[in-house]
């Protein structure tokens, strides 16, 4: 084979199977599986390894870095660079400061949350190896597919192919990189 190998991919006729597969598969030691289908299947997600999703975390450094600069600007900026009296008050008033940071700690959470999702995600990925098969178009009408990436650690070409075959899928398809 001259093309690097993406991994295998296989078809399933109904979402029973594909859900049966991906347990099979993930009991059998596999990391990197992914599954396809035109809707929702119950369990499925768990019979899969979910990544460990980091956007929470990071969204809440967003938020806080956000805050915590926009206060440190506001203070440093009123009281020490440039501190007026205005109607007497002291030039460190921190009410006055609350709405602008707050203001930015929701921008800057949001920011980072979407960035952290994008990330995440892939994201922006303009070209899949699965669009390249033309067996996948049908995985969004009435076809089910299990894909089994081929840098996991448990991947060997003809090992992997032999397994996917006791699963008894419709075909089993090499997804070149």
């Amino acid at each position: 084979m001259s093309a690097k190998l993406h991994g295998l991919l296989a078809e399933f006729a109904d979402a029973e199977q594909l859900h049966g597969a991906a347990l099979r598969t993930k009991h059998e030691g596999y990391l990197f599986i992914e599954a396809y289908s035109p809707y929702a299947i119950e369990g499925l997600a768990e019979a899969l390894h979910p990544r460990k999703v980091h956007v929470p975390f990071w969204t809440l450094v967003g938020g806080i870095l956000g805050g915590g600069i926009m206060y440190f600007v506001e203070w440093y900026s009123a009281a020490i660079d440039y501190p007026i009296n205005v109607g007497g008050r002291p030039p460190f008033s921190w009410p006055a400061f609350f709405p602008p940071t707050f203001e930015m700690t929701l921008l800057w959470a949001s920011v980072f949350g979407v960035f952290a999702m994008l990330i995440g995600n892939g994201l922006p990925r303009l070209h899949h190896p699965l669009f390249a098969i033309p067996e996948f178009e049908r995985g969004s009408s009435d076809r089910f597919f299990l894909l089994l990436r081929a840098h996991d650690p448990h991947f060997d070409l003809p090992r992997t192919r032999d397994f996917l075959a006791t699963l008894a899928p419709l075909s089993i398809i090499e997804v070149p990189e």
